[in-house]
């Protein structure tokens, strides 16, 4: 296995690189063509690395792909998840490359999908063609690769539901997540759910002259940036009514294993060039990022935002909201409550809307599942070093769809990194992971194997 992975490492990261090439952003419908090319190049891959069935499924939106390899139905069935659309790369003049034109600097894939997901989910690719190239798979995969992960993923569940005897399996693998440090390998024992809001603000019916009508007419602007900063009290809490009531606290034991692993609050400041943290008072730097639910806005925008100056006192202002939510509160209970809240809040002199945009579930792996044991004997096999069990900040929403569709349990084995700058420009993902996820991956499969005999 290691000599036909170290024969073959120039070839993988080239294809690699010929797939971040291809600007499949489901967000934008100018890229719908491009999200296509990016479904027929998975499919090729899977195809080429010796899948029994390869194929395009469409859906409403943009296509699955599926594929597998079944060696023998009494073998336990391994089910990888990933997605091959990417985040929009604006701003551009902020990339110190073009996102779309991958190149290597310090021993680091600069790209738009480097790390989230193309270059995780293609290691599974590129694993399952050395197992099948070595005649070492030692159970059976199928592959699903959606192009809608980054929007919500509105079409999976219908598929997921209408192909539960496809999807058949003994648990979902997927690596689109972090590890703590290259040489701290960990697993991600839980996912953080997600509310995620539009909001509209009007005013007047019309564009106004800010010195004609300013100081009389509600400005939409003004009053959106007070309505958000309502949100959250002097310590960090969010003013929701009712926002908290599902929140299950951590026990102090649980407390403590988390915060066992390491962490320097100097060099994360560090990282990203800040003086300070905050967060929720009472709790940690990685326990906000982590175990309690937040509100940030993602955007905002309203009035003049071109070159030089336009006095106008605006009709309308907008805000994107999201909600990262934890274990046992529901995201479509969370949105109503925020909806009402925010309604509430508005002065008389505005008026306000809010759409739902998207959102998904929290979710907790069993840690002692066969698979969650087989991840943690791979990883230990592969760094030399126990991993350490971590609580993700981010969202995928479809493991808990995952669990209630398919009946099945989720191991979160990534290989990426949190300086990644996933959704941000100069995207990136370190050669060492690319490499190390192929070979990992492989000691998954033999451990999950064993361990469900």
């Amino acid at each position: 296995m290691q000599d036909y992975l170290e024969a073959n490492k120039g070839r993988f990261l080239d294809e690699l690189l010929d797939l971040l090439r291809i600007p499949s952003v489901s967000a934008d419908s100018k890229f719908k063509g491009d999200v296509r090319k990016a479904a027929e190049f998975v499919r090729e891959s899977l195809e080429k690395a010796g899948a029994d069935v390869a194929e395009i499924h469409e859906t409403k939106g943009h296509p699955i792909v599926y594929g597998e390899k079944i060696v023998d139905a009494s073998k336990p069935t391994v089910l990888v998840y990933g997605h091959y659309d990417v985040q929009p790369a604006d701003p551009y003049e902020l990339w110190t490359s073009p996102p779309f034109e991958p190149v290597i600097k310090d021993e680091k894939i600069y790209a738009r999908g480097s790390a989230d997901d193309k270059g995780q989910f293609f290691m599974h690719v590129k694993a399952f063609e050395a197992m099948m190239a070595t005649d070492s798979l030692p159970c059976n995969v199928k592959f699903m690769i959606e192009g809608e992960e980054e929007v919500g993923s509105d079409n999976l569940g219908t598929f997921v539901a209408e192909n539960r005897e496809k999807l058949k399996a003994d648990v979902i693998l997927i690596s689109d997540t972090a590890m703590i440090a290259n040489d701290v390998p960990s697993i991600d024992t839980g996912l953080r759910g997600l509310s995620y809001v539009e909001v509209e603000v009007t005013g007047p019916n019309r564009d106004l002259h800010s010195g004609v009508y300013g100081g009389a007419v509600a400005n939409p602007i003004n009053a959106l940036a007070k309505m958000i900063a309502s949100l959250h009290d002097e310590n960090g809490h969010i003013t929701i009514p009712n926002f908290y009531d599902d929140v299950i606290e951590l026990s102090a034991e649980e407390r403590a294993m988390l915060e066992a692993a390491p962490f320097e609050l100097e060099e994360y400041k560090s990282d990203l060039a800040i003086e300070d943290v905050q967060g929720e008072a009472g709790y940690t730097t990685r326990e906000r990022a982590s175990i309690r639910p937040t509100l940030d806005c993602n955007g905002i925008w309203g009035g003049y935002i071109g070159e030089g100056a336009k006095t106008v006192l605006p009709s309308k202002a907008y805000a994107k909201i999201s909600m990262r939510l934890v274990p046992n509160q529901d995201w479509n209970k969370i949105t109503e409550l925020f909806s009402k809240h925010f309604l509430s809040i508005a002065p008389k002199s505005v008026k306000v809307k809010v759409t739902p945009h998207h959102g998904g579930q929290p979710y907790l792996t069993p840690l002692e599942s066969a698979a969650y044991k087989a991840a943690e004997a791979a990883l230990a096999e592969s760094f030399g070093k126990k991993p350490v069990p971590t609580r993700g900040g981010g969202s995928i929403p479809i493991v808990a769809l995952f669990e209630k569709e398919l009946g099945l349990k989720t191991v979160l084995m990534g290989f990426g990194l949190d300086s990644d700058s996933i959704h941000s420009p100069n995207e990136h993902y370190g050669l060492f992971n690319f490499y190390k996820g192929i070979e990992t991956i492989p000691l998954f499969f033999k451990h999950f194997a064993e361990l469900s005999k």
